[in-house]
């Protein structure tokens, strides 16, 4: 390929013979995602548009992309962004990125709060470990009566998660605590939400190396049997629901029983459980156990 010609379709395939060369699990989805990605293209563009001429400098930046790429960097903190349930979402090193297992937490809570917002006029929420803000800020697009405090040990989480509130428009219903989970946060909230640590200490080594050596530590370890923080979550939510208040969580494809107990322990029932596309438990909702959201 001449590099005076360079078009998208050949940085496509150029790109893929070099992710296919560095066994990277897709290498065709990775070259059409970060290559249109880089040239500022959309997919359907680089279907019909194929054939478009690329500058030397464009086609110098995807040549560097792709080195990454095939260095297991993921494709999306690459392109320093990620689509998630409609919104786009800056991601950041101190931000675990979104994925798409996260939005069926999303999609098992919404119900729960439009009927809180039908019965109350409004709603107040609290994610804890917010990160990105995906849970947060998804959840206030679709529901513009609500409210979200979003807490997270990170300065920097902070930073880009208000960031993601004002690029998507909900930042004045949107406001962040520095916290290490309830230590600091006040008041009582309809719904508490949470994506945290579940991987046991001695497992990250074992991860693959997009998720180990680029997704932050905190937020992956979850200490020796991964159930740190659920421990902290069943510990302290009761204390800042509200009657008849939701705690729902994203939790490890293992882990439904181990945390139902400890919620359960601590005086909460379990209300759902849902699966991922995987057909792994994904996600667990709770109540108060002497109420029914039924």
């Amino acid at each position: 390929m001449s590099r005076d010609r360079d078009t998208a379709s050949a940085l496509i395939a150029e790109a893929r013979r070099c992710f296919t060369e560095a066994n990277l699990a897709d290498p065709a989805t990775d070259a059409r995602v970060l290559v249109a990605g880089i040239l500022g293209l959309s997919l359907s563009d680089v279907v019909m548009r194929g054939d478009i001429a690329v500058c030397r400098e464009e086609a110098e930046r995807v040549r560097a992309a792709v080195v990454r790429r095939c260095k297991h960097e993921p494709v999306h903190r690459i392109l320093g962004h990620r689509a998630f349930y409609g919104l786009d979402l800056r991601l950041s090193p101190a931000t675990l990125e979104p994925r798409p297992d996260t939005e069926i937490l999303v999609d098992s809570v919404l119900p729960h709060l439009k009927r809180t917002i039908a019965e109350k006029g409004s709603a107040r929420l609290l994610d804890l470990g917010v990160g990105t803000g995906a849970i947060a800020l998804a959840l206030l697009k679709e529901c513009p009566q609500a409210r979200a405090v979003g807490s997270d040990i990170s300065e920097e989480a902070l930073s880009t998660a208000e960031s993601n509130a004002y690029i998507n428009g909900v930042a004045e219903r949107f406001e962040t605590v520095r916290s290490a989970w309830f230590a600091c946060i006040d008041g009582r909230f309809d719904i508490i939400v949470s994506n945290p640590p579940y991987i046991p200490t001695g497992v990250v080594a074992e991860l693959d190396p997009e998720v180990r050596d680029y997704d932050p530590l905190a937020a992956l370890d979850g200490g020796e049997d991964g159930l740190d923080a659920y421990r902290a979550l069943a510990a302290g939510a009761g204390a800042f629901l509200e009657p008849r208040g939701l705690v729902a969580v994203e939790i490890g494809y293992d882990q439904k029983d181990s945390v139902t107990a400890l919620f359960e322990a601590a005086g909460f029932s379990l209300l759902e459980a849902r699966r991922d596309h995987g057909g792994n438990d994904r996600v667990l909702l709770f109540t108060t156990r002497n109420c029914c959201k039924c």
